[in-house]
């Protein structure tokens, strides 16, 4: 008898941020470990979310700076951001982060490259960043979305800068 192991697998939905995604956004916080949250932002951060940056998190324009999240059962496990440069404007600062226990399955990927679509859309063309040299997966996402070429070593960390260029 042959017989199929059906594993439930929840959906996921992308879309812009709201700012009713606040309280979301301090839940998916809570369940961060403390390297992602270093990972994310190169530094230690509090525990608790600083007024500054719950404000941050929701405050976007959906032009100039785009924030898309994630949604798993109405909870927020990632967001991708960019905020466009100040002194090119056809380029942006792009960021993601996943909550820990949605990483290393296809997500943060998934969310930069719609998020690089809708940055498109905007005029921006080259998408940039700033990766650990040790965050081994991150720069792999990196690679797959913009080349080998878009990544430049500089000590501890590996300045990313590239064009996305959807597949067809």
């Amino acid at each position: 008898m042959n017989s199929e192991l059906l594993i439930a697998t929840p959906t996921i939905t992308t879309r812009p941020v709201e700012v009713t995604d606040l309280s979301a956004f301090e839940r998916m916080w809570c369940r961060l470990s403390a390297e992602t949250i270093y990972r994310r932002f190169h530094a230690p951060v509090q525990r608790r979310l600083s007024l500054k940056l719950r404000r941050y998190l929701v405050d976007v324009d959906h032009r100039d700076h785009e924030a898309l999240v994630a949604v798993v059962d109405g909870e927020v496990v990632a967001v991708a951001r960019y905020h466009r440069c100040a002194d090119d404007p056809s380029a942006a600062e792009v960021a993601v982060l996943v909550e820990d226990a949605w990483q290393g399955h296809g997500l943060g990927v998934r969310m930069l490259r719609e998020l690089a679509l809708r940055a498109r859309r905007e005029g921006i063309r080259t998408l940039v960043g700033d990766v650990q040299s040790d965050n081994l997966p991150m720069l792999a996402v990196a690679r797959s979305l913009l080349g080998a070429e878009a990544l430049h070593p500089s000590g501890t960390l590996v300045h990313v800068s590239g064009r996305y260029e959807a597949a067809a």
